[in-house]
């Protein structure tokens, strides 16, 4: 009943997987391992579907990536703390969930990752200008055209296409992906 859509959006995906910049991967990874180098925070964030994968990428590396090691990646997702988030919402507005957060908080090592699948959230944005405004590097998962979010980080992870459910499911690759590298080579 349901195998012809579903071999379409399974050759959808493969042909995007395809398409994807591992030089852009390979930056991200870089960035990331070089905050742990240097006892930096990565600070990930985003709404929706993409907070879910903010929460799987602080879980992936701060238990599964870290487990073996001496010295731990440290992971902070903004979005787990629902009071905190709420509290900011209602005081301030949700625009500033993330911002807010950031506050008196950064230090010069530290790297700041937000996912968007349009690249084109308020409160997403306003963070990577405040990190930004601090001289923090910055990381931004993307899909669609990357949004603004893509022109505003200084490294992109794009998926191209104009499809949020492979577009959230190519994030979760990418977690995984640098999960399975980085438990074998760290």
């Amino acid at each position: 009943m349901y195998k012809q859509e579903i071999e379409a959006y399974i050759n959808k995906e493969i042909e995007v997987i395809k398409l994807l910049d591992t030089s852009s991967i390979n930056d991200v990874m870089t960035a990331i391992v070089e905050a742990y180098n240097n006892d930096g925070s990565i600070y990930i964030f985003g709404n929706g579907g993409s907070a879910s994968t903010a929460s799987h990428f602080q879980n992936d590396f701060n238990k599964g990536v870290s487990e073996k090691l001496g010295k731990k990646f440290n992971f902070i997702c903004l979005n787990d703390n629902v009071p905190t988030v709420m509290a900011i919402a209602n005081d301030s507005g949700y625009e500033n969930v993330f911002e807010y957060q950031l506050h008196g908080r950064l230090k010069k090592n530290d790297l700041v990752i937000a996912i968007s699948g349009s690249g084109n959230s308020e409160n997403v944005l306003r963070a990577i200008k405040y990190a930004k405004e601090q001289s923090i590097k910055t990381i931004g998962i993307t899909g669609f055209d990357g949004g603004k979010l893509a022109r505003m980080v200084d490294i992109s992870f794009n998926v191209p296409i104009d499809d949020m459910q492979i577009t959230e499911d190519v994030h979760m690759i990418l977690d995984h992906l640098m999960m399975s590298v980085l438990m074998k080579k760290l």
